[in-house]
């Protein structure tokens, strides 16, 4: 049994750095902010997931440790919500300071900078 638990764990692990190693190359290979930012968010965030799924696999039955358990769970739990709202955050902040998305060319995919400033700003209803 602690074999499985054991293998499986640190399967979990290495597909784990496997992803953060994918968002690291992501965030080299995108051509702009926002898909730079998105494939940095997925790709850490399902990294964490199975990083700490991992390690919570060990702490639980390798070492037997309930209060390493639930440390990694409260970790688990804080980031999942606190790593989206940082990305959206900072793609909010980047349409508010006018940064304009663009395809694959190269070119704008909004018509103007104001266009991307009355999207940003929730607050305002749409003309």
């Amino acid at each position: 049994m602690l074999f499985i638990v054991n293998t499986l764990s640190w399967i979990l692990i290495l597909v784990g750095s496997v992803f953060l190693v994918a968002g690291a190359v992501g965030l080299i290979r995108m051509p702009d902010l926002y898909t730079r930012l998105h494939a940095a968010s997925v790709t850490d965030t399902g990294a964490m997931i199975l990083l700490l799924s991992g390690l919570m696999l060990q702490a639980a039955f390798v070492f037997q440790n309930p209060l390493a358990l639930i440390k990694l769970f409260l970790i688990l739990f804080f980031t999942l919500f606190t790593a989206p709202t940082a990305s959206h955050a900072l793609a909010k902040t980047a349409l508010l300071g006018k940064l304009m998305p663009k395809d694959s060319a190269g070119n704008d995919l909004l018509p103007s900078a104001d266009h991307v400033r009355q999207l940003a700003d929730s607050s305002r209803p749409d003309p």
